[in-house]
This record gives structure tokens, sequence and C-alpha cells, in this order.
């Protein structure tokens, strides 16, 4: 046989409906073909799928919609339109089709609507756009081709499959040979060519379906027959996501991933690539890029063999609309056959099983309706042929939540806060993959609503989702959408040199920048719903921090006698009733010394009152009442629900009341504080709704105070507090409830990034792979990370200009394991013995917890006005 003259190699590029539904996407297009020909040495076939909404259109008449003749007419004239738009003649490029389209309508078949007619009437779409946009490249100098993709897709007959799944859900063969190859080459001589997608023939010549989403398989599989390049499917979002961007907006760009783990992200929930499209190039090996047509210049997806797989979760994803079947009977218990017998009627009714759960008396299987027709009468007629040999139950709706990445059974330690998560839903079966890829929860559909950015922002948190590792990880999609906010630059950059001179020989130091605290201060005034401003004492207590709040309008919160005396002593002339005492199982003494002092106490509790009435008779109180939840960046954080020590569950509140009565208690307060940490301007809004709602029943409430725990972006790539929305939820409450004060008491936004804490490098050691720094304190000097996993940058202040970087462990020398700052911390490569390091943001809870456990001193502090001030 002769041999086969060598060709090109083609690179595939798809574009779905939205990049096809426009002249100026069309442009696109073709410059995007043009550029793959021109420098990849390369021809370019472009698959192009149906203009945005036709499929829909075209669906609608094939299952039967009235009018389909009136239906036909109103896509023969969105046709016409975009032909007109795109500068052709309608009748001269689509007269054949338009003629077509028309006449199914009116086809023998209509009234039956046997499966070939709808696959007929299906594939007009993607035979409309094809030959419009052949049409319009042409004209527009390019060197285009068209061909018909039934006549080089052939549909493969498989067991098993319905009628249905037969016509209008097939598979495709996914090799060929050189002969084919040659062929396909030869049909035109022009550098590019354009076809279909969707729709390929089948075995008795007529047309097939690929299903919904089957343009992206079709270009998958030219690309496998091919041996092309690479596979191109362009679409309307950059590529695949650490989570659905339109529910998580936090969601990460997924750079680079292996076919194993993006078959199964696009199985389990990801809708910008339908699942069957990886298996042909994974296949032939075939690289495969998602990327956007709108903003051609984003790096999108590429997914190609894994020479260096990253281990940890790559993506959160959830499905609706499962369908669990219960079948339970104490006769499957070493029953040989009862599976085969189970699954046989699944088969029978052309299902397909997705997730199986089972135990000695119980086998649940999931039912995903992508991947079947469920309806109501399949699901009625399986149940009663599986009734003859167990009971059944059927469950619907539901979502399945998934985590998909490499090596999820070794990551199990790092999901403690989502199993906690999913400990608070009813989880109906939870299903780990074979092949160490996913791990999945059915819960009910109505619970998982809002569910994703918790789970998600949890995995970032504990590092199972590794989004440092910048060869997966993009950008956010806020930051692509351009929605992110950026913090400002932090201050101690400025003053750099500065803070070298005070680190000299005087570190651990902890240093505070007053300007920061006042800007803070100011922005909060600026929030017209509250009324009240109190400063939590208990993050930062240093004087001069305390007198500059006073002196901007705050009071002061207090939770001890120790922080009572230090506020009069620090401000003598202090107004008792700018203090709130707010304490949690302090000794009765300091409530009578509070009360002396002639600041507003707050209780939390019955049993107080009973034990000691004679101090709180005739008093005027705040009442902290427990909503039945805690919200917060860390379970030790959060201050509220059956577990927290904090506030009076609010079933007892009547009970309080009646306690308090007898004793002339006036509650005049009412208090609520549910965590620290929280970023979402609804939670605050509920607490204070709720807060409302509650001194409603009480009557003699004339203050709502909502806590603190606003939260700050202690890592460098966080977004500040939106303030703004903030203030609009509150404000809407507030109408809601016109006859109440509204304070605040927060402690961390006020003064967490005015501080940084100073160390000097003591050691630098390798050991087995891990690089570990060491300054001159650790958790005897921030207690944070030890107490709560929290994250501080940490910055080589010797080195800011350093570019050549490397990660470390950064540690102190404290005789404990939990003696880490940070981990994993970008430093400078050449850092040593003596540079100083900045663990930034630490202004809050970092010197008013520090401690002399192993006999180690207290670190210094040291304060600095706002440049341009006297010191």
């Amino acid at each position: 046989m002769a041999s086969i003259p060598s060709s090109p190699r083609w690179i595939v590029l798809k574009f779905g409906g939205t990049s096809v539904s426009e002249r100026a996407r069309w442009d696109t297009v073709g410059r995007l073909a043009r550029e793959r020909h021109q420098s990849g040495n390369a021809r370019a076939l472009v698959v192009v799928s149906a203009l945005s909404g036709v499929t829909n259109a075209l669906q609608a008449i094939a299952e039967g919609a009235h009018d389909p003749a009136g239906r036909m007419e109103a896509l023969v004239e969105r046709h016409r339109v975009f032909a007109h738009t795109l500068g052709l003649d309608a009748d001269d490029v689509l007269g054949g089709r338009l003629t077509a389209l028309r006449a199914l309508a009116t086809d023998a078949r209509a009234q039956a609507r046997p499966y070939d007619w709808q696959a007929e009437v299906l594939a007009q779409g993607e035979l409309l756009s094809s030959t419009l946009g052949a049409a319009y490249l042409r004209s527009q100098g390019l060197d285009f081709g068209w061909t018909d993709a039934r006549d080089w897709l052939d549909a493969l007959e498989l067991p098993h499959q319905s009628d249905w799944a037969r016509r209008l859900a097939v598979s495709c063969q996914r090799d060929a040979d050189d002969a084919w190859r040659a062929r396909f080459a030869a049909h035109s001589d022009a550098p590019m060519l354009l076809t279909q997608g969707f729709i390929a023939r089948h075995g008795d010549g007529g047309t097939a379906i690929l299903g919904r989403g089957g343009s992206d398989t079709s270009a998958a599989l030219f690309g496998a027959l091919l041996r092309a390049q690479r596979v191109e499917i362009w679409t309307d979002v950059p590529g695949m996501f650490s989570a659905n961007p339109r529910e998580v907006p936090d969601a990460r760009l997924l750079t680079r991933l292996d076919y194993a783990e993006a078959q199964e992200i696009a199985t389990t929930g990801a809708k910008v690539l339908h699942p069957r499209a990886l298996g042909p190039c994974r296949t032939a090996g075939v690289p495969l890029a998602i990327l956007d047509t709108g903003r051609p210049e984003l790096p999108g997806t590429l997914i190609e063999a894994s020479v260096d797989p990253v281990p940890g979760v790559k993506a959160i994803s959830r499905r609706n609309g499962i369908v669990l079947v219960s079948m339970e009977t104490v006769g499957m218990w070493q029953q040989v056959g009862f599976l085969a017998d189970v699954f046989e009627r699944f088969r029978a009714h052309g299902l397909s099983v997705d997730l199986i759960g089972s135990s000695e008396t119980n086998v649940t299987v999931s039912l995903d309706p992508s991947d079947n027709l469920v309806s109501t009468d399949v699901l009625a007629r399986l149940s009663d042929d599986l009734a003859q040999f167990c009971r059944v139950k059927v469950i619907a709706p539901c979502a399945a939540i998934t985590l998909v990445g490499r090596g999820m059974r070794s990551l199990l330690h790092k999901l403690s806060d989502v199993w906690a998560t999913m400990g608070r839903e009813r989880v109906h079966l939870i299903s780990q993959s074979s092949n160490d890829l996913n791990l999945t929860f059915v819960i009910d559909e109505a619970d998982a609503d809002g569910l994703l950015p918790e789970l998600h922002a949890e995995l970032i948190d504990s590092e199972a989702m590794p989004v440092r590792e910048t060869s997966v990880f993009g950008p956010r999609w806020r930051e692509i959408d351009g929605q992110l906010r950026r913090r400002p630059q932090p201050w101690w950059q400025a003053r750099r040199d500065e803070l070298l001179g005070l680190a000299d020989g005087a570190t651990p130091r902890y240093v505070y920048d007053l300007a920061t605290v006042r800007a803070r201060a100011r922005a909060l005034a600026a929030v017209a719903p509250v009324d009240r401003r109190y400063y939590a004492i208990k993050a930062n207590p240093h004087a001069d921090i305390l007198r500059l709040l006073v002196d901007e309008g705050f009071g002061l919160e207090c939770v001890s006698q120790g922080e009572l005396e230090h506020v009069f002593a620090t401000l003598p002339d202090l107004a008792p009733d700018r203090v709130l005492f707010t304490p949690s199982f302090a000794p009765i003494d300091e409530y009578a010394a509070a009360f002396a002092h002639g600041v507003t106490v707050t209780l939390d509790n019955i049993e107080a009152l009973m034990r000691w009435p004679e101090v709180f008779r005739g008093r005027t109180l705040w009442l902290r009442v427990d909503l039945g939840r805690g919200e917060g960046h860390h379970a030790k954080v959060m201050t509220g629900g059956l577990a927290s020590k904090f506030g009076l569950p609010v079933d007892r509140i009547d009970a309080f009341l009646a306690a308090a009565r007898p004793l002339g208690v006036r509650i005049s307060g009412l208090h609520a504080h549910l965590g620290s940490g929280v970023d979402t301007p609804e939670h605050w809004r509920s607490v204070c709704d709720e807060l409302g709602g509650i001194a409603e029943r009480i009557g003699s409430i004339l203050t709502i105070d909502i806590g603190g725990g606003l939260p700050i972006p202690y890592r460098d790539e966080d977004e500040p507090f939106d303030l703004d929305a903030w203030s609009v939820g509150l404000a809407e409450v507030k109408a809601a409830y016109p006859g109440y004060l509204l304070a605040i008491e927060p402690g961390r936004y006020l003064v967490a990034e005015a501080g940084a804490l100073l160390l000097t490098v003591t050691q630098v050691v390798e050991k087995s792979g891990i690089r570990r720094v060491g300054g001159d304190a650790g958790m005897n000097a921030l207690m944070r990370p030890a107490l709560y996993d929290a994250w501080h940058d940490v910055h080589n202040l010797s080195r800011l200009d350093d570019t050549g970087t490397a990660e470390f462990d950064v540690v102190g020398p404290i005789c404990e394991s939990s003696d880490v700052l940070g981990r994993r911390r970008l430093l400078p490569a050449a850092t040593v013995p003596g540079d100083i390091l900045l663990v930034a943001d630490t202004g809050a809870y970092g010197h008013a917890m520090a401690n002399t456990y192993n006999r180690r001193e207290l670190p210094g502090e040291t304060v600095l006005p706002a440049q341009g001030e006297p010191q």
C-alpha cells in the first residue's frame, strides 16, 4: 500500500451557542482559527453549536409543543434576521436549510414524533448556524470550507440501550485509521474547515444526536479521530473552577488538570464541559483546553496527562435533582445474585446507576437526571418491579455535594470542618470512590442552598484545597470578573526603615500604627444605622489606643474587673455610661464592682439572679441571648449554639423575665454575638432582625447590641469587609424596628491591621525536605495560630525586595509542637539568622494574649503616631 503523504496536524476549536450568536463573536471565531492555522502550522477544524436558545426551541417542538409550524416559522425568522446582521442574503445562504426546517413541521412523522424525526428536528440548529458561519467567514476573506459532521461521525449501537438513547443520546466511534484521516484531509483543500457539533450518522443512514452538551463531545471525537494537536473548547466562561462561580464567587480558576480529575469534575456537576467529552481525548492522548471566547487572553483550563499530579481537593460541586432509590430486606444477607436481580431491573427500565451505598440489609443507589430519563412513570414501574423482593423507598429531590481531587483518603484528617458542616444536614448517602478521586454527600436538595460557599471556604482554610499551588489554581472568579476589592497597602511598608531601627536588638516587639486605628474608627463612625459604638478592649488594651478611640467617640467594652480598673485608671474622667461590662462566668464580686462603677452590666443566665438576688435587685441590665447557632472562622471563636458557654437560650427568656420581675430588675438592652470573623453582611442583618423580634416581646428594650467580630483581611489576597453592604442591611432592619438604638462592639476590626509583630530570625533549618525558619518568639508572643489555626502573613522585612522565594514553616523557641506561627509561608530563599521577620495584622489578640511560658519575657510594645505628628 502506498504511504499516505504527511500533512499538517489539526487543531480542533469548538464554539458554543453564545459564541456564535453575535457578529463580533464570529469575528473572534475567524481570528482564532486563523491564528491557530498560521502560528501552529496546523489546519483548523471549527465545531459549532446552534445559536443560543435554538436547541431549546427545537427540543420543545420535538417533544410535542403546540403550534409546531408557528414555532418553526419563528426560528426561520430569527435566522433570517441574523443572516442580515452578518451582511448575508438569507435566501441565497439559507434557502435550502429553511425549506427543510419548515418541512419538518408538516412531515408525516410529526404527529407521532418518532425518535428519528425528533433527531432530524434537533439537528437543524447546528446545520443552520454552521452554514451561516461558513458563509460569513468566507465573506470576510477567510479560506473556510464546510463539511457535514454526519459524514464523519458514526453512531454506535450499544447493548442494553433504550430506543431513546440509540437515537438521541448516542455514542460514536473514537478511533480511525490513516485512510479515514486522509479522506478527511482531502475533503477540502481549505486550511480551515467548519462543521457541526451535536449530530452524527445513525446506522440506518438517518440522523443521530449526541445528547445535550454533545457539541463538546463532537469536538473531542474529531480531536481523537484526527489525532489532533489539541482540542479547544471555547465557551462563555474562562474554564473549570473549584466551584460554580455563580454560586461561589471566591471559586478559583483551575488552570491545569489531568484527565481523571477533570472527568470527575465534569461528571459531578461542572457544566462548562460535557462529561463524555473527555473520554475520546484521554484515550487518544489529545490535550483539551477550555477557553473564554469573550476573554481569550485568560489562561483557561488545560487538561492533559499529568506528569506531576498535585494532591488535594480541586473542586466542590453540586448536582440537583438526584433521585435515591433505597431497597431494604433482610433476605439480601449472603443471598447470591440479589444485586444482579436489582440491577437487572434498572437495566430493564433503561436507568444508569450513579452512586451506591450498601449494608447487610440495604442497598441505596442514586439516579442522576442528566444521564437518565427519570420520570414519575419510570420510577413507579421500577418500584413495582423491585417490590417483588424488597421494600422500596424513593427519596427525591436530593442534591449530591461532591469533593473531587487526588488522594481523597489521605485528606480525611483535613476535612473535619466539612464533616462538621455536613453533620448539620440530613445526609442520606455518603460515597467515597474506589479510584480515590471523589467523596460525595447526598442530602435533601432544599438543604443544599448556600452550602457550597461555606464548604469551599472550609476546604481552603484547612488547606485540603491547595490554592497556593499556582500550577493548578489561578485567580478567583471575582478577580476575573472585576468584582474583587483590594485591601490598601499596609502601613508598615512605608515605614520599613523605622521598623528595622526599632527591631535592632529589641525583639520580639509589637508595633502599633495609631493612624490605622483612627482610620478604622472613622470608617465605622460613618455607618449611619449604628447609634452606639464600643471597643472590645480585650483585643488590645494599650492605653494610647483606648484614649484615641474614646476621643473618636467610642465607648469601651470590658469582660473582667481588671479591664474595668484599667479603663478608669487610664481614663479617669470617662463617663460610666460609655462602658459596657459583658463577662462570662465571672465571680459575683466582679458584677458588684461593675455596678459600683455605674457601668452598663450584661447578664446571660437565670442562675445568677436566683443565687445572688441582692446583687441584682433594682438594677437595669442588658441581656445576652443565644440565638441557637454559632458562626465564625474557627470553632473556637463561635460564641453561640448548644456547645457555647455564652448566652441565655431564647426559649428561656420568659423564665428569665419571670425571675427578674420580683427583683425589680429592668432589661434595657439586648445583646447577641455569634462568633468572630463572619464576613457575610447577611449574617449581621439576620442577627439584628432576630433581636428586633425578641425586643418586641420583652417590651422594655432601648438598645440592641449585635456584638463584634467584624472580619479583617488576614491574607494578602483577602478582601476587606464590605462596610457599605453591611450598612445597607442594617439600615433595612433598623427601618423595621425604628424604636431601638443599634450598638456594636468590635475589637479586631479597629486594631488588628494596626499591629505588627517583629521577630529576629534565630535559625534556618532543613529537615526531610521541610524548611523551617525560627524566630526569637513564638506562641508565647502570638497565641492565635496555635489556638485558632489563625493565618497571619509573614514577611522578611530585611529582604522585602528579594524575588527568589521558597516555602518555610515559621516557628518559635517554645517547647511545644504547636509552636508554629505559619506553615508554608513564602519567604526569600536567602533568609538567614539576623533577618527581621514581620508578622502582619497582629494588633488584635497579640500582646493581649501573650504569656511567659517557658519563662520567656513578654514582647515589648511601641506605638507609632501618624507620620508628622509629635512622638
